[in-house]
């Protein structure tokens, strides 16, 4: 068996496995490969993806020989995924807390879009985009932030608990935070404390 086939089917092989558990129908080409790889013997290969890279659209991966000779090549390859992705259904605003209604499925080729494209839509349910997003855009998991449960300036309930011992007192925060967020609170003594916040405008301050 040539070199060549052996190299190719290592890298068949790797792909296959390392691409089973993305979001759609996964279909890869190899590119040509480099006359040293074609030419130079080889009993054992291992293909790796080089620091940087992701198996998603056009990439490249390396494959190293093991012996008897040592040596590295990188090949070209494209990576289709045919599959769903979410596009907002009307222009979404800075903040605006996402619906099931603001978001309608497109289908297409996912390699071709950011591997942070949101594919499902309880990645996009409840968080507010940090930007403005056209209609008919791709929603990106990295444009999206937690909707905030205490925004700064809202009066809080503090809740402080340890052994034996439940407090509660009143405050306003000082951040913004999402739920189990770090959010920090001025009482009216004009002390500021640390606690994480919850739903309700609460709380949990550990001591």
């Amino acid at each position: 068996m040539s070199a060549q086939t052996t190299l190719s089917a290592a890298l068949n092989d790797y792909l296959r496995a390392q691409t089973a558990g993305l979001p759609g129908t996964v279909s890869f080409q190899i590119g040509q490969l480099d006359r040293h790889a074609r030419l130079a013997a080889c009993d054992a290969f291992e293909p790796f993806v080089p620091s940087g890279g992701r198996l998603w659209g056009n990439t490249t991966v390396g494959v190293r020989c093991l012996g008897p000779g040592r040596w590295t090549v990188y090949v070209p390859v494209r990576i289709r995924i045919a599959g769903n992705y979410l596009v907002a259904a009307r222009q979404l605003a800075p903040g605006q807390q996402i619906g099931a209604a603001d978001l309608l499925p497109q289908s297409g080729d996912l390699g071709a879009l950011p591997a942070s494209v949101v594919t499902d839509p309880a990645q996009a349910i409840g968080k507010t985009p940090r930007q403005g997003i056209a209609a008919g855009q791709a929603l990106r998991s990295d444009q999206l932030s937690a909707a905030w449960v205490i925004q700064q300036g809202q009066s809080v309930k503090l809740l402080s608990s340890g052994a034996g011992f439940s407090v509660s007192n009143e405050g306003k925060a000082v951040n913004n935070a999402a739920e189990g967020q770090l959010v920090q609170v001025r009482t009216a003594s004009g002390q500021v404390v640390s606690g994480i916040a919850r739903q309700g405008g609460i709380v949990e301050v550990s001591y």
